[in-house]
């Protein structure tokens, strides 16, 4: 109770926190915008270029995802080393990231560049979709090569309180994107019509802006800069703590990757109405999960500087406010949800039973935000920020792959259930974790200073 009422009175955690939070929410919410961006412009192309890219497009999910780890990282140290005030080593860690997403990316740009047919065949049989692919991926390298140098620069300007700075890059590199699309594909202001190979194109141009725009900005005072000797250093107890805390959360990361790509797969076995029903709804699933990112980015970076600067105990506290702002974001992305059904199905032409799936799948995705809002913020913000990474992978392979999976599984393709039902199941997982949760999160396990 005591923690409820210093959540509105503590104006210096409410400043700290909306400091932190919506511009990493922001930065969220632009990064899925243009993905909407890219995939509305290429069908206006046609139907192939579209479906040829979203293919190939897998392969950048799979190194987000290892990138993602490399990141996660920088922020789980990198906060608490900048709570302790110990910028030395914070570079070093900044070397260590830039190390590590340099080989990462060097493979992903060597098999995209070199061998971009057979990697395309993975995902599809059909030669003309694997040639439009193909197409796509030869010039999309350039990017997948500078894209995990980019974020490494990003996520050390969060954790050394340039985190608005971090924002505008990122979203500036966003906006850039969506414009030189347009440009490219349909060959405004001069330019030739380039299709899928202007997509691609102008994805590098945008991740070329974004670099050289981050290696500009660390150049300024009070930015941390890399330094050579950083990268070519072999520091082994510094490497062996960055992946103490990496290693789990890449683990994580591919349990709920695949894990989601099979529920998206599940529900398209269930016939075209089912599965334009489960496109609206994954849509308005992602854009409510970006204010969730931003409070547990928030909410990473804030705990994580008490806890290295050895104020476990204000650390403590502020997890416990948090615990508390998970809830009530839940309950917020519940009511935007129930509103906005009469808005969507008013708009959008589906038929008749598609408009139905959306309504019940609507009314079930407010009720899994609550646990999805909870989670994200608890698990991703509260536990990562004192090094408690493995509960992430323990809590996903038992309720997604260990529950929520299956169900949805056998009751699609065995038992047969109605696809509300089985879009239920799917569900499943977040709300399930919720007592688990709170049960490890009042063990305090997570509050540790992890520095040396």
């Amino acid at each position: 109770m005591k923690s409820f009422r210093n959540l509105f009175s503590d104006r210096e955690f409410n400043r700290k926190l909306l400091t932190l939070s919506f511009p990493i929410a922001f930065q969220s919410l632009m990064l899925a915008l243009v993905a909407a961006a890219d995939a509305l412009m290429l069908g206006k192309v046609d139907q192939n270029s579209m479906a040829a890219v979203s293919l190939a497009t897998q392969i950048q999910f799979v190194q987000n995802m290892v990138i993602w780890a490399i990141v996660g990282g920088v922020g789980i140290l990198g906060a608490q080393y900048w709570g302790k005030k110990d910028k030395e080593v914070l570079g070093k860690i900044f070397g260590i990231s830039i190390r590590q997403s340099l080989v990462v990316s060097a493979a992903f740009f060597a098999g995209c560049f070199f061998t971009p047919n057979l990697l395309m065949r993975i995902f599809a049989h059909d030669t003309t979709l694997v040639a439009i692919g193909t197409e796509y991926l030869r010039v999309a390298s350039w990017s997948y090569l500078i894209t995990g140098v980019s974020q490494c620069y990003l996520a050390i300007m969060k954790v050394s309180e340039h985190t608005v700075r971090s924002a505008w890059i990122s979203s500036g590199a966003v906006v850039l994107n969506i414009l030189l699309n347009a440009v490219f594909i349909f060959g405004l202001l001069g330019c030739p019509a380039m299709g899928v190979r202007g997509a691609a194109l102008a994805t590098v141009a945008a991740r070329v802006i974004e670099l050289l725009w981050c290696v500009g900005s660390s150049l300024q005072k009070s930015y941390i800069r890399l330094r050579l000797k950083t990268i070519v250093t072999f520091d082994r107890m510094l490497v062996a703590d960055f992946w103490r805390y990496s290693l789990p959360i890449l683990g994580a990361g591919m349990l709920w990757g695949i894990g989601f790509t099979s529920y998206t797969a599940i529900m398209g076995h269930l016939g075209p109405d089912a599965a334009a029903a489960n496109s609206v709804a994954a849509v308005v699933r992602d854009l409510m999960c970006c204010l969730c990112n931003g409070f547990a980015g928030a909410a990473g970076i804030l705990i994580g500087n008490e806890l290295g600067a050895g104020e476990l105990a204000r650390g403590r506290q502020y997890g416990d406010r948090l615990l508390i702002i998970g809830f009530l974001t839940g309950f917020a992305c519940t009511a935007v949800i129930l509103a906005v059904i009469p808005l969507v199905t008013h708009f959008l032409k589906l038929t008749d039973q598609a408009q139905s799936y959306v309504v019940g799948m609507f009314i079930i995705l407010s009720i899994y935000m609550i646990g999805r809002s909870f989670c994200t913020i608890v698990i991703n913000g509260v536990f990562y920020a004192g090094g408690d990474t493995f509960f992430d992978v323990y809590s996903l392979a038992v309720c997604m792959w260990g529950i929520a999976l299956p169900c949805a599984f056998l009751g699609a393709f065995y038992f047969h259930w109605p696809v509300l039902l089985v879009y239920a199941c799917t569900c499943l997982d977040e709300v399930g974790k919720i007592p688990w949760v709170v049960a490890h999160f009042f063990r305090y396990q997570w509050v540790r200073n992890i520095t040396r």
